[in-house]
């Protein structure tokens, strides 16, 4: 096991352009959930770049020392399960048409946006994904939450 620093140098070595550490790519990851969450408006091929920061977590973790693992696994978990919530498993279809994927165990490359808009969305749906326009999206939350403060249930 290897420090994050050792890691990094690593990485970079086989092919990672920076050496990077475990907070780079922890902010890396929380930046493009929460831009998930909101409605991804880059194109497809920043979207695929920006996954690749959840790849270089994926392999880092097997070779960083056990307290840093267990220090970051956390938030890291959190920011899984929102991206999951953030987007629908279409097993990769809809991606593959643009951009290889790689092994079934980086499992966040099979999965789209839920929020279908700007570039990123056209592409997507021209591919067959299927998700929520952006104002639908965001009117729902609104009804939700307009309800729960007043105590009444969505109609």
């Amino acid at each position: 096991m290897a420090t994050e620093s050792e890691v990094g140098e690593l990485l970079h070595q086989r092919g990672w352009r920076t050496a990077f550490t475990v907070a780079d790519r922890v902010s890396a990851w929380a930046a493009l959930v929460g831009a998930i969450e909101t409605g991804y408006g880059d194109d497809i091929d920043e979207y695929t770049n920006d996954l690749y920061c959840r790849n270089w977590l994926h392999e880092a973790w097997i070779l960083l020392d056990d307290h840093i693992v267990q220090l970051w696994t956390p938030q890291i978990k959190a920011l899984d399960a929102r991206y999951k919530a953030a987007t629908v498993d279409d097993d990769g279809q809809a991606l593959d048409q643009f951009h290889r994927l790689p092994g079934p165990d980086l499992w966040w490359w099979r999965r789209h946006p839920r929020i279908l808009t700007g570039d990123l969305g056209r592409s997507l749906r021209s591919a067959g994904a299927v998700g929520t326009d952006p104002d639908t999206a965001f009117g729902s939350a609104r009804l939700r939450i307009r309800a729960s403060r007043d105590g009444a249930r969505p109609t």
